[in-house]
């Protein structure tokens, strides 16, 4: 039996991982950082498994620069983190807190002393709680506030950050946040969804703009979270109802985004709350992004019985998702056909799984490893398709808090005890650093 070649990714193809500030950082009042939606949540009974906070999470902003040798030792090109507004604004607006700057000057210095590129992300769904109080994003001021805070962050890092992210996955902060109230602020009304939805959108523009006035060779994309919607069945049926599902879900983005309209379909939902778009808002909307960051970690499964929980012979994650790379595939030549796209990075991708530290005291995830291996080949794939895929992160870095799951589920490339907060890279960790150092994905 012949051995099968490596997969070779093109030169300059970005290796990275990924996390988000409220998630690792902890030191949730340290050094005048203010209170976010997520504290806020965290701390109200019954919103968390066993009422898990990120008070302390992975202690990131006090042990980053161990954090970065181990990505340097990972071999990692990139590192993806969000910034907390409420450390830098902590009311949303008004006065800057310089210590929150400080701190993020420290981070991005230690990364690029190192060789690795940062890419921040500005908005990771910790609203200062202050904004909350007027309204969150659901009041336009709030688009306004948030373009303030982007051209904050571009000034001060501009000149050594140079790949932006505005919106961390708008679908989930929208729709968990604010229709399902899964999570922070924990609201349950479709018109405010709605109205949050647009403004993410429309905050997301004005960021660009504060961006690229600060810093005009900055790169400025968004993230999306975009589960392709397949049917269960060929019938015409199955198929009407995932693709209605879809363009309320992945089009509601990524139509204005790129067309400057939403779908067909989602005006028909919107009712009353149609009164948010306002004169310009599309046009602004649609402006020209440098990149798109996809986030992808599960299809969803549909027809006339509804969704499929359960789809036979597919293996599933801790967190009840489907593994099924072959539609990251579908999805990525989907977009690139319907759409005029900026160049792609997957800026999310991962698993969890049930992670042990074994009597050896390393942590053995064949599961994890075979998870990126499997989507790595779908992007390959995607790739020789005319997609124009720049880098991928995986998600995520450490383990962490896992939002309203609490520490119950581990994503990591590195183990964390939280206890200790003792970091322990996991074989998917080494087998990740092998693919990034050498640029190919061997079978």
């Amino acid at each position: 039996m012949t051995e099968k070649s490596p997969l070779v990714f093109p030169r300059g193809f970005v290796w990275g991982a990924a996390t988000a500030a409220y998630q690792v950082e902890g030191a949730a009042k340290a050094d005048g950082r203010g209170e976010s939606i997520w504290d806020r949540f965290s701390h109200t009974e019954g919103k968390t498994l066993n009422g898990d906070t990120g008070d302390i999470a992975c202690d990131h902003y006090h042990r980053f620069a161990d954090d970065v040798a181990l990505m340097k030792d990972m071999g990692l090109d990139a590192y993806r983190f969000s910034i907390s507004w409420p450390r830098i604004i902590p009311n949303g607006r008004g006065a800057i807190n310089w210590l929150g700057l400080d701190y993020y000057d420290r981070l991005v210095d230690a990364l690029l002393s190192v060789g690795i590129q940062p890419y921040a992300t500005l908005y990771h769904w910790d609203l200062p709680q202050s904004l909350q109080h007027i309204g969150g994003w659901t009041n336009r001021d709030v688009t306004g506030y948030f373009a303030d805070y982007a051209a904050v962050m571009a000034k001060r890092l501009g000149d050594r950050v140079k790949n932006w992210m505005t919106i961390n996955e708008p679908w989930v902060v929208a729709v968990l946040g604010n229709l399902t109230g899964e999570h922070a602020p924990g609201l349950r009304d479709k018109s405010t969804a709605i109205k949050v939805g647009h403004h993410l959108l429309v905050g997301h523009a004005k960021a660009m703009e504060a961006i690229k006035s600060c810093t005009p060779d900055a790169k400025v994309g968004i993230t999306l979270s975009l589960s392709p919607v397949e049917a269960e069945t060929e019938h015409e049926d199955d198929q009407r109802i995932a693709e209605h599902r879809y363009q309320l879900s992945a089009g509601l983005f990524l139509n204005p985004l790129f067309t400057g309209a939403y779908p067909t379909e989602c005006y028909k939902e919107f009712g009353d709350a149609i009164s948010v778009i306002q004169p310009g808002d599309m046009a602004l909307i649609a402006k020209r992004m440098d990149f798109l960051g996809v986030q992808y970690y599960f299809r969803v499964v549909t027809g006339r019985r509804g969704d499929v929980n359960k789809v036979n012979g597919s293996k599933y994650t801790e967190m009840g998702w489907e593994v099924c790379p072959s539609a990251l595939e579908r999805l990525l030549v989907r977009m690139n056909d319907d759409f005029d796209l900026p160049p792609i990075f997957i800026t999310e991708n991962g698993a969890a799984f049930d992670d042990k530290v074994s009597d050896d005291g390393f942590v053995h995830d064949p599961e994890r490893i075979e998870y990126f291996q499997e989507h790595l080949h779908a992007v390959f794939r995607a790739m020789k398709q005319h997609v124009h895929v720049k880098g991928y992160f995986a998600w995520s870095f450490l383990d962490n808090f896992e939002w309203q799951h609490g520490y119950s589920k581990r994503f990591g490339l590195v183990h964390v005890d939280y206890s200790t907060q003792k970091r322990i890279m996991k074989d998917s960790g080494k087998w990740y650093s092998r693919v990034a150092r050498r640029g190919e994905l061997e079978f």
